[in-house]
């Protein structure tokens, strides 16, 4: 990891109420210190419960807590790095159905696709472009923004506390 100072923001959706203390340990181990999350109910899943952190540390933090959430399996959770000094953004969507989807990200939020990625689709879908449609949603994520939207508007008007991690 580099030294830069990175900052994004951790989205719990909805975690079962026995998985919130181990989510509040996976995160501590990531960024190396304790952590005191501000549990709210998440009424798009009743029996679950959400929070969000705003975060700075080093380049690499949104990959590592993304990883870290990701081990736990029964969790909507996003994580988003900004852009920084040499390093592009990041967006990490989960959910317990589809998985863990990753994106480089601009300075506005917007997924950038990879012309590699693109030509793939355009090749795979030469002959039939129901394929390069399904391939440029699987590049955009969008199975994982149709599922994890009920969740992100449950949350409007919800608290967010800062986490730092030592740079």
């Amino acid at each position: 990891m580099s030294n830069y100072a990175a900052r994004g923001v951790l989205h719990i959706h909805s975690a079962p109420s026995a998985l919130c203390p181990h989510v509040e340990w996976a995160v501590a181990s990531a960024v190396d210190a304790r952590v005191s999350f501000s549990w709210t109910e998440q009424p798009a899943a009743p029996g679950t419960h959400r929070a969000e952190l705003t975060w700075s540390g080093s380049q690499g933090l949104g990959a590592k807590l993304a990883s870290a959430l990701r081990q736990l399996g029964h969790l909507r959770f996003e994580v988003t790095e900004e852009p920084s000094p040499g390093a592009d953004g990041s967006r990490w969507s989960h959910t317990p159905e589809l998985g863990i989807f990753h994106a480089t990200i601009d300075t506005a939020g917007n997924i950038m696709v990879s012309e590699d990625r693109i030509r793939y689709a355009y090749e795979l879908g030469a002959g039939d472009p129901s394929v390069m449609y399904q391939e440029l949603s699987l590049a955009l994520g969008e199975a994982w923004d149709e599922e994890l939207e009920p969740f992100r508007h449950a949350a409007e008007g919800a608290p967010v506390r800062w986490l730092s991690q030592a740079v």
